[in-house]
């Protein structure tokens, strides 16, 4: 190829005239307020900054002196380190509440909601982890990290007494279960649901049903609660065959020598479900149910009545936990009222173990039980 047919070369840019403007330069970001600074704008000393916002007890300091300093650390955006606040006290003020992974219910949620507001009352800072899949070994290892000062457990995951050991090495003064079975090394915060199912199925015994169904939910997690309420419901027919006639676990003689029976009946908390199990309760003879709780409660009764069953003339219903809704309901929903107590009341208990720990555990009843009769038994 000879050099005329060569493609010519595109000519080269020209070169940009003018001096070269450089890309404005970003402001520094300002500076970290300090407690200095606060000390500084509210005319006092630093001591009196740390003791203020870290509401030292022991150091008495006037309102109008704790307002200023408030107000200075307000206007200067300044945040006390929480880990220099750990080194200097030798623990955080964190505690450590893992959370449910199984639907609780309205009672359940309100009561821990008020937990964590009291707990921030008393400056602590509440943190919930989400440990749903961990084995206890794997729970107590990751909750260690965070150096809690107390970890309150809801018994969701099983804690063994080494679990409470690591929890201890790492920092916290105290460990909390919440649950049916107490911890070597952890203080116990008993909630009875036998109570529950115990109150339900005598309740249904003294207005004369001997055929006791018991919901069991199938949802993942439940059995936490629902085993030990069937259990409570099976105990109360047991304690009505001791006083007549005697029988099997599930059966129980009355004083009139009519026997009494309880079947566990699994459902989930959907409509299909409820309708499945509506639709073959003549063939299953039963003349009552204890439905576990008022939200199975409700949407069972709704199926049992849309298969043309009467509540209560053919199926007494009771549920459990007092919801407002239930007794919306025609007929107004039976229940078993539950007595916890207030948030308030917990977070002192977490506080003392906090403030005063002790190898002495101690074990502490958290509700009772009481059934309200209302038109659906």
């Amino acid at each position: 190829m000879s050099q005329s047919s060569k493609s010519p070369k595109p000519p080269a840019p020209a070169a940009a005239s003018g001096p070269v403007v450089p890309p404005p330069l970003q402001p520094p970001p300002p500076p970290v307020p300090t407690s200095a600074d606060v000390a500084r704008l509210a005319g006092v000393s630093r001591a009196t900054v740390s003791y203020v916002l870290n509401n030292a007890e022991a150091v008495r300091i006037s309102e109008p002196t704790r307002r200023k300093v408030r107000e200075a650390a307000e206007e200067l955006g300044y945040v006390p380190h929480a880990a220099a606040r750990s080194l200097r006290a030798g623990h955080t003020r964190i505690v450590l509440l893992p959370t449910s992974h199984v639907p609780i219910g309205p009672l359940y949620s309100t009561f821990l909601n008020e937990l964590q507001w009291a707990l921030r009352r008393l400056d602590y800072t509440v943190v919930q982890y989400g440990s749903l899949g961990l084995s206890g070994d794997e729970a107590a290892r990751a909750w260690a990290e965070l150096r809690p000062v107390a970890v309150i457990s809801l018994g969701e995951i099983t804690l063994s007494a080494h679990n409470v050991a690591t929890l201890k090495r790492a920092g916290a003064r105290a460990v909390i279960t919440m649950g049916p079975v107490s911890v070597p090394g952890a203080h116990a915060l008993v909630m009875n649901q036998e109570e529950v199912g115990a109150r339900a199925a005598a309740h249904l015994i003294e207005r004369g049903r001997r055929r006791i169904g018991v919901v069991v939910p199938e949802e993942d997690g439940l059995e936490l609660f629902s085993g030990p309420r069937y259990a409570g419901a099976r105990q109360a027919v047991g304690a009505l065959g001791a006083a007549g006639s005697g029988g099997s676990a599930g059966t129980a003689g009355s004083a009139a020598g009519r026997a009494a029976e309880i079947e566990a009946l699994p459902m989930a908390y959907s409509e299909e479900s409820a309708a499945a199990l509506a639709a073959r309760w003549r063939g299953l003879g039963l003349d009552a149910v204890f439905a576990y709780n008022d939200e199975y409660a409700m949407l069972l009764m709704r199926a049992l009545q849309d298969e043309g069953l009467r509540v209560p003339e053919d199926v007494a219903v009771i549920g459990a936990d007092d919801l407002l809704i239930g007794r919306l309901l025609r007929p107004r929903l039976s229940t078993v009222q539950i007595e916890l107590p207030t948030g308030e009341h917990l977070a002192s208990l977490v506080d003392r173990a906090v403030r005063e720990p002790s190898e002495v555990t101690q074990r502490h009843d958290l509700m009772a039980a009481a059934a309200v009769p209302r038109e659906s038994t």
